[in-house]
């Protein structure tokens, strides 16, 4: 296991505005084929994982110990979509 994990924090969601949100911490999935291409593959709204455009987040690598926490709180404040 990685010793960081990464975050992406969306600061664009035109067009995606149901499936992203402004300013929300989205878990990011390692995918380099995607990265070398300027995309990045996250966790979003639906629970699934999708390709965006990188430039859409800021990313952020975190401690996993933090990792582990704001996964959990994201978890929390998230509705369950059933």
């Amino acid at each position: 296991m990685s010793d960081t994990s990464r975050f992406a924090i969306c600061i664009r969601n035109t067009d995606y505005a149901v499936s992203l949100k402004p300013l929300k911490v989205y878990p990011v999935l390692d995918d380099l084929d995607a990265e070398q291409d300027g995309m990045i593959r996250i966790i979003d709204e639906s629970g699934e994982d999708y390709l965006h455009t990188a430039a859409r987040f800021v990313v952020v690598t975190i401690p996993s110990m933090d990792a582990r926490a704001l996964l959990q709180a994201i978890e929390t404040l998230t509705p369950t979509h059933h």
